[in-house]
């Protein structure tokens, strides 16, 4: 969630990196009470995200810039459109440019390719969840990048869910317990509003994690025709998710299969950032 205190404290902490004793170049080239006027401006076509992270950049370098944006996040735009206007101190706006750019255009094509996915499943009553794989760090931002670009969020830490994957159930049965008896041991010490997510990656494991108590079933690189099955032998009794070996030529497949929910770690781990420039005008 990007709140104030995220805001400013990520963007704060690229400022310091990227100018930690101020700005020499713009210090030492430019009059102290130059103006100028820059332009956010679209190299590509794509969908927004990262608005008021651009803002907090330049208002974090000097709170006397104006900062106009022409979109809304998760807009869509074309190339050549002017996405927002900056104004004033020539030496502040060069100073936080490269920031403002670095979050804007990382955000917006997370969002780009996360709209690319959705639209890929239109039809289906799949719907298309992030990961965990997110720059450390920068999890809230690039999360709210997914939801601009039309996906939905998975569990936003290790601490908002439950999510067992084969390791956790390695250990757990290492002591020789049955499965579903132990899973339903552990899972009666949490209070009753924790989701619980298990991870299975073979069709004979399903009715198990079922009898331990899973809210979500993960089917974990399954075949098309083994999440199929995987669907049918669920039926209501939890949600279906998918994931592993998920990209734009296989998740329409994976979507027509019944699936609830499909969780793509590419939309922030391989998201390329997005051709945004910074036009400037002397005023």
């Amino acid at each position: 969630m990007l709140t104030a205190a995220t805001l400013t404290r990520v963007v704060g902490a690229a400022l310091e990196e990227d100018a930690p004793w101020g700005d020499l170049t713009s210090t030492t080239l430019l009059p102290a009470d130059a103006t100028a006027t820059a332009d956010l401006t679209a190299r590509e076509p794509g969908v927004f995200s990262g608005g008021d992270v651009f803002a907090t950049a330049f208002a974090l370098t000097d709170p006397a810039i104006t900062v106009d944006l022409h979109v809304a996040d998760g807009d869509e735009f074309a190339s050549g459109d002017v996405l927002a206007s900056v104004s004033g101190s020539a030496r502040s706006i060069l100073t936080a440019e490269r920031v403002a750019l670095n979050f804007t255009q990382r955000m917006s094509g997370i969002a780009t390719l996360t709209a690319q996915y959705v639209r890929a499943i239109d039809g289906t009553r799949a719907r298309i969840a992030d990961t965990r794989k997110t720059t450390p760090g920068l999890r809230a931002f690039e999360r709210h990048a997914v939801v601009c670009g039309g996906g939905n969020n998975h569990r936003f830490s290790l601490s908002d869910a439950v999510m067992a994957k084969d390791n956790h159930l390695a250990v757990l049965q290492s002591s020789g317990a049955d499965l579903a008896p132990a899973l339903r041991e552990a899972l009666s010490k949490l209070p009753h509003t924790t989701h619980v997510v298990i991870e299975v990656d073979r069709l004979d494991q399903i009715e198990t994690v079922l009898a331990g108590g899973a809210n979500t079933v993960l089917l974990d690189n399954f075949s098309l025709d083994d999440l199929r099955a995987g669907v049918t032998l669920i039926g209501d009794r939890a949600t279906v998710e998918a994931s592993g070996g998920v990209n734009l030529d296989t998740v329409r497949g994976i979507a027509e299969t019944g699936v609830d929910v499909i969780s793509v770690g590419a939309l922030t781990h391989s998201a390329r950032a997005l051709d945004l420039g910074l036009d400037v005008r002397i005023g």
